[in-house]
This record gives C-alpha cells, sequence and structure tokens, in this order.
C-alpha cells in the first residue's frame, strides 16, 4: 500500500502544478485579432506566456466581444475582467488627468506623441491610473484620428459643418470638434457600423487602423486625413490579478507589455504607410492634402477651456517636448 502512496501523491503534485499552470486571462480590445489592438494583444500574450513557462495564458476577446471600451474599463477596475487593450477615449470617465491627452492638435506627430506617453508625463498619467484602480501596464497605441463620412469631401474646417459624427463618449473630443461646425453624437464603438449604415450618423473619426479593420470604407464615401486628435491606447490590467503576481512575475508581464506595445505601434506606421492606398481600391475618396491650419483656428477658442481644465502650464510641457 505504501509503495502506492508515493506515485498517488506524485501525481496529485503534478495535478495541482497542472492547475496552476492553466491560469488563463482574458483580454478583451474593440476591433478584430488582425487589427493593431489584435497585433499587440497577441504579442503581449505570447511574451507573457513564454516568460512564466505558460503558468499564465490568455484568452482573447476581440470585436467587442465584452462589451464597449468604457464597459471594459470598467470591468477590469472591479475585477470581472483580467485585461483590456483600450484607446485612451473613455478612459477619462475614470481618471479626468487622462484626457488631457485627448486635445485636438495638441501632438505634432508620432514622435512627439510617444515620446511624451514614453516619457515623465505618461508615467504620471499611470500613476493617476493606479490611484484609481487600473494597472497600465504598458502604452499601446491607437493612432492620430482622421475624418470620414458619406456626404462630402472635408478640405477645411468649414465643409465639416453640420456633419452629424459619432465621437467617443468624450467631452474634451466633443468641444474641440462643435469648433468645427460638427454635430457631436457619442456612440459605444460597437454601435458605430450599424448607425452608419442605417445614416444615424453621417460620419466617425478613427485611425487608419480602425477604419481599415472595421471595413467602414463599406458605409462611407469619404475619408480626410485631418490628424485632428493622437489617440494614445493602454494595456490596462484589473489590481486583482496584480497583486497577486510575484516581483519576478510583474517583471514578465511588464516587459511583455512593452514587446507588445511596440508591435501595435508598428503595426500603426504599417497600416498609415499602406492602408489609404486600400482604403482606396476599395472606393473611398480621400483627401491627403487637408487645410490643417483652418482645423487650428477653428479650435483655438477651444484651448480657453482646455487651459482652464488641465492648467495652461500642462499643455504646454507637452507641446515643449522634443
Amino acid at each position: 500500500m505504501k509503495a502506492l502512496i508515493k506515485p498517488l501523491a506524485l501525481a496529485a503534485l503534478l495535478a495541482a502544478a497542472g492547475a496552476q499552470a492553466q491560469t488563463v486571462l482574458k483580454i478583451g480590445y474593440a476591433t478584430s485579432q488582425a487589427s493593431h489592438y489584435g497585433v499587440g494583444s497577441t504579442v503581449f500574450c505570447e511574451e507573457m506566456e513564454k516568460g512564466t513557462q505558460g503558468r499564465y495564458k490568455c484568452q482573447q476577446f476581440p470585436n467587442s466581444a465584452l462589451g464597449g471600451e468604457r464597459e471594459q474599463i470598467e470591468a477590469v477596475q472591479l475585477g470581472t475582467q483580467d485585461i483590456v487593450n483600450t484607446s485612451t477615449g473613455p478612459l477619462g470617465n475614470f481618471v479626468p488627468e487622462v484626457k488631457i491627452v485627448d486635445i485636438p492638435f495638441l501632438f505634432r506627430d508620432y514622435d512627439h506623441a510617444r515620446k511624451v506617453m514614453d516619457g515623465p508625463i505618461g508615467q504620471d498619467l499611470q500613476k493617476k491610473m493606479e490611484a484609481k484602480g487600473l494597472i497600465n501596464l504598458a502604452w499601446t497605441e491607437n493612432g492620430f484620428r482622421h475624418m470620414t463620412n458619406s456626404k462630402r469631401a472635408i478640405n477645411q474646417a468649414t465643409d465639416a459643418n453640420g456633419l452629424k459624427m459619432r465621437t467617443m463618449e468624450n467631452k474634451v473630443h466633443m468641444d474641440g470638434y462643435k469648433t468645427f461646425g460638427i454635430l457631436p453624437t457619442p456612440m459605444p464603438f460597437p454601435e458605430l457600423f450599424t448607425a452608419l449604415q442605417q445614416g444615424t450618423v453621417d460620419g466617425q473619426e478613427n485611425p487608419i487602423p480602425v477604419i481599415l479593420s472595421s471595413k467602414f470604407s463599406q458605409v462611407q464615401k469619404h475619408l480626410s486625413l485631418t490628424g485632428h486628435v493622437y489617440s494614445p491606447a493602454a494595456l490596462i490590467i484589473s489590481p486583482n490579478v496584480w497583486n497577486k503576481l510575484s516581483a519576478a512575475d510583474k517583471a514578465v508581464f511588464s516587459e511583455a507589455a512593452k514587446k507588445g506595445a511596440a508591435a501595435q505601434r508598428k503595426k500603426v506606421n504599417d497600416d498609415e504607410n499602406n492602408g489609404i492606398a486600400q482604403l482606396e481600391k476599395e472606393g473611398m475618396q480621400v483627401v491627403k492634402q487637408v487645410n490643417g491650419d483652418s482645423f487650428r483656428k477653428a479650435v483655438a477658442p477651444a484651448y480657453a477651456g482646455y487651459a482652464k481644465e488641465f492648467g495652461a502650464d500642462k499643455i504646454a510641457a507637452i507641446q515643449a517636448v522634443k
């Protein structure tokens, strides 16, 4: 009988180890698995699984399967979802300080935006998120936002006047877009394609990777490369998961997130470089040279409100990053 106990005990230990190896974390995002969010999330998951020798692995939920971004952020905060890869658009509803990065024409280009997010300003925002129960493993990326619509070409700010445009549930965006004469219509992303198809709204604004992966060319005729807002994104993990990790595993997760962010940004670059030609092939009429100054002049009055809300010094600090 004693001889039997050892193999049985060993089997029990192995079963326990096997059970430990199957800690599956749910990660969700708004777009398809082939999109920039999917690419970044997949690299993060693969690196994290490899670094923990398979003790942790991911189950991915693309295409808003776990709800809109706002719902997913809330679920991560509450601990009912493990990880979300989300744009910062709805994040300001949970961490008001993050809304500063949503100001139109705040960032000059990708290099400027990434330096800000990866530098002290981005790190300070991560601390503010942590205080609200949201652990940001890395700033990923959504990209510079561009306008699409079914009515007319937008060459300058006045061309956008009167268009009913879906926006994120984000007051900073909406205040800016009103200065262009747009009628902002906040709506969760999962409802957007149908709203465009049915003409509930005339247009929307999103980065090229989202326009591509969401197949908006099927329901929108015009694309204007306005680049009016840079849209960062964040890979956020629930404190419920994070606080249970060993220091070594936390380091693995953080490093995996860095690699995931790099892959996501590269996909954004690739989509920006190749996606416009693809959208033209799909039938969209693209205005590549937009009168950016007309938009900057139009939005200038909104900056007084932004300065009051966030502090002129904080806005200037972002603009000053070289």
